[in-house]
């Protein structure tokens, strides 16, 4: 008669490490928390840039598009908490503080939420990479230069990975852009896409 006992404990080893897998894999999430740049403003969400790079990444890394458009950083703030226990990600790609600064939101305001939103990131023990944002340059250069420097900033205070504002390579083909001269269109998406795929490349390793 089979020993079920014996087999259960020379099987749990296997078991245990089949299980340690399936969580590594299920925690290899990108969680990108943005606004309307990422979100896929005025088209569908299945076209935007971060959903063409979650079809280029499957099935190592899953990117999770959590960006609204309009939001600003204390509303993604506040959305933050509700995302990390639903996702539970390894990285999270934070893309705010634009309207922010098109709201003319004091920078030392924006500074202070964006911290916030790093230290609950590291406290979920998950990795903040953190996107340089720039206003357009009718905002004056004094207010300008105090936005922009907000990013370098936190990520040298968080030892952090700043990564460049793809909007200004995008500014540059005016066919990418709709016709509010602020948001990319659909056109511009794949290419977004694979400039984010190569500088987030080095950052979220697959293989780890």
């Amino acid at each position: 008669m089979m020993n079920f006992k014996h087999v259960f404990r020379w099987h749990l080893p296997v078991l245990l490490l089949i299980l340690l897998s399936f969580r590594v894999a299920a925690a290899d999430k990108l969680l990108i928390l943005g606004d309307s740049l990422s979100a896929g403003y005025r088209m569908a969400a299945n076209t935007a840039w971060p959903a063409l790079l979650n079809s280029k990444w499957q099935p190592k890394t899953q990117v999770i598009n959590a960006s609204i458009s309009g939001d600003t950083s204390a509303q993604g703030l506040e959305r933050l908490p509700a995302l990390l226990k639903q996702h539970k990600p390894r990285w999270v790609l934070v893309e705010l503080g634009g309207n922010d600064g098109l709201r003319g939101f004091q920078p030392q305001q924006t500074e202070q939420t964006l911290r916030a939103i790093l230290q609950q990131i590291k406290s979920a023990n998950a990795e903040p990479l953190l996107m340089q944002i720039r206003l357009p340059a009718n905002y004056g250069r004094r207010y300008n230069e105090a936005f922009s420097a907000i990013y370098p900033q936190l990520a040298q205070e968080f030892t952090i990975p700043l990564l460049p504002f793809f909007m200004e390579e995008v500014y540059l083909k005016p066919q990418w852009m709709q016709d509010d001269g602020i948001h990319p269109n659909r056109d511009a998406q794949p290419f977004i896409a694979d400039w984010m795929a190569t500088r987030l490349a080095p950052l979220v390793n697959h293989d780890s």
